[in-house]
């Protein structure tokens, strides 16, 4: 059994190390953490403690000369590290394991994909729930008809104080991921982006936080026309967080409804009803595990830690396979592009064709006459 030399880059203070993106490779028998890079002293100090890594450096380039990692965690959160540090670990030959959101514009998506092709090295990003056996539960009752027809899928935000713009660019990749796997790709998107009711203008556009960049609204609408047949809705309205949270991606079919939220064992049901109101016909919410409808989960939940797990496993498979990970740089850059075409729409007044033309960040080109 080879074993793979593991490199994590972390940014104390700025990103940190993500979700658990360094901790994870402890566990895969195959992988061996060799070093790590923060350009932060006291940071790097707690990590080399916490992996028990002797090999520390201060500049995460000098990290990949010295080193030769075979694959590399790009951890931190934020998204104005993720383009550089991606090339740099292109340039040494070292496949990824990348943090969500992917990065800030399409233009970085697409140097980014462009240098995994050039070296013929592997992208993972840390979109969790795709790798949830519970999605393949869900595709085959979606298959046996236990929903009829898809018609919509409906997605929504945290809604917490990100609520708006940064609920979209954080957390919508982690919805738009799923859209695409019940819905297939989207083909044009419909959106309005509002602040204070108002549409936003020049004036409404801020540095976003999390190193996100050019970033406005507090509340988001938008449609998809996806390749299925289906439309897809996304939401996010500033300040409306529900207990429990309504983040997650709601199914509607012909027949009835499936129900899903985030995360590696992730809740899920299913109303087999086809006029979606429990209230009137008596019918009932069914769990759904990773074994089928109403049947107990035989899996612990460990939160995200599954699906790192999960994913750092199907990275290493796909690179001895030669195959793309299964939330491969081309998933990413899809999710990617669906959330930048809310705000390409909302310049435009009008839907926006995917792919995009305008591959840099939409707002930084709004007209001086917001249209709504």
């Amino acid at each position: 059994m080879k074993k793979y030399r593991i490199a994590i880059i972390g940014r104390s203070g700025k990103g940190d190390y993500g979700h658990g993106l360094d901790k994870v490779w402890k566990e895969v028998p195959q992988a061996e953490i060799v070093a790590v890079a923060d350009e932060t002293p006291a940071g790097l100090k707690a990590a080399g403690k916490r992996l028990g890594v002797k090999a520390l450096y201060g500049d995460y380039r000098k990290m990949l000369a010295a080193e030769r990692p075979d694959i590399v965690s790009v951890a931190p959160r934020w998204l104005d590290c993720h383009r550089d540090m991606v090339l740099a670990c292109a340039e040494h030959g070292a496949s990824i394991f990348l943090e969500k959101p992917m990065c800030r514009t399409l233009a970085e998506a697409d140097a980014m994909v462009h240098a995994c092709e050039e070296k013929h090295i592997k992208l993972a990003i840390a979109h969790q729930t795709r790798y949830s056996p519970k999605i393949k539960i869900i595709q085959e009752l979606i298959t046996a008809g236990k929903i009829g027809r898809l018609l919509e899928l409906r997605g929504r935000g945290k809604e917490d104080r990100r609520g708006g713009g940064e609920d979209l660019w954080v957390l919508g990749t982690h919805i738009f991921d799923l859209i695409r796997i019940f819905g297939g790709e989207a083909r044009s998107c419909f959106a309005k982006v509002t602040r204070a009711g108002r549409p936003v203008g020049p004036a409404d556009v801020k540095e976003g936080n999390e190193g996100i960049g050019p970033l406005a609204g507090d509340e988001i609408e938008a449609s998809f026309e996806m390749e299925g047949g289906a439309t897809a809705f996304f939401s996010s309205h500033r300040g409306l967080a529900a207990r429990p949270s309504r983040f997650g991606l709601t199914l509607f079919g012909s027949k009835g409804l499936i129900k899903l939220h985030t995360g590696y064992l992730p809740e899920v049901y299913i109303l087999e009803d086809p006029s979606w109101s429990p209230g009137r016909t008596g019918s009932k919410w069914k769990p759904v595990s990773s074994k089928g409808i109403a049947k107990p989960e035989p899996l612990k939940d460990t939160g995200l830690h599954g699906g790192n797990l999960a994913i750092a496993t199907d990275l290493i498979a796909a690179i001895e396979e030669d195959r793309q990970p299964h939330g491969s740089v081309y998933q990413a850059r899809s999710a990617t592009e669906m959330i930048a075409a809310v705000f390409e729409s909302h310049r435009l007044g009008a839907p926006a064709r995917l792919p995009l033309k305008n591959r840099e960040n939409p707002l930084l080109s709004l007209p001086a006459q917001a249209r709504g």
